[in-house]
């Protein structure tokens, strides 16, 4: 497997991530200071309080992404680790951060690192976490969100980047997106969920279980590799 990857953007990334951290960290000290020192002075501390605060926010952001390791990208390299060299690798390459191309189509990779159980309720169209750690939910912007809506947006995405990429008149293959959950600590049981929903240690056979399903011809494979970055 070929892994093509922006080290560029997550080096940029991870500085951006440690430059919020700290500013929020010295702006909320100023607040706290200044709230000691002169009481008087409310409106600086709160104003202190605030942006501190989104400061973090974005710190925690960025940090959990590109900071800590295994990053989602490493993660994923690692669990299609053996795939054979018809199939390519993207990470913040193109429009998407995470990309597979090859045999088994094209496939847009959505990590998430929730822990718990992950399931599928069908009649309310949502995933369901139960359990996992409350604050990390709470305070770190670990909670699963609208996986329905993030999937959507991505395959939007991709799609427009294909047609604006291929050069001739040839039609896209099916672009389709896949949830994998990277936690050490999680059980996934969503089969009846509309996007193929899975733990990262099961992304490798799901990827191989579907290229000899509905293989994708090798020129149709190259066509579409040549117009990716490289």
């Amino acid at each position: 497997m070929r892994i093509v990857i922006n080290e560029q953007k997550i080096n940029r990334n991870r500085k951006i991530g440690q430059v919020l951290t700290i500013a929020s960290l010295v702006i909320l000290g100023i607040g706290l200071f200044v709230s000691f020192s002169k009481p008087e002075l409310f409106y600086v501390t709160l104003g202190s309080l605030i942006i501190g605060f989104i400061l973090s926010q974005f710190g925690i952001y960025y940090g959990n992404r590109w900071g800590r390791s295994p990053r989602p990208d490493e993660e994923i390299s690692s669990a299609l680790k053996g795939l054979d060299d018809r199939y390519s690798l993207y990470h913040y390459t193109t429009d998407v951060p995470h990309l597979l191309v090859g045999p088994a189509g094209i496939w847009v990779i959505s990590p998430y690192n929730q822990s718990g159980d992950i399931s599928y309720n069908a009649e309310k169209q949502r995933w369901v976490q139960k359990g996992g750690n409350w604050y990390m939910k709470t305070f770190a912007q670990e909670g699963l969100g609208r996986p329905d809506l993030d999937a959507k947006d991505l395959l939007s995405t991709s799609e427009k980047y294909f047609r604006k990429v291929l050069k001739d008149d040839a039609p896209v293959p099916p672009i389709q997106v896949v949830m994998v959950f990277t936690h050490k600590k999680v059980s996934v049981s969503a089969l009846n969920a509309p996007i193929p929903t899975m733990e990262i240690a099961k992304f490798k056979d799901f990827i191989r279980k579907q290229s000899k399903e509905n293989s994708l011809p090798l020129s149709e494979i190259n066509r579409l590799q040549d117009a990716l970055p490289d």
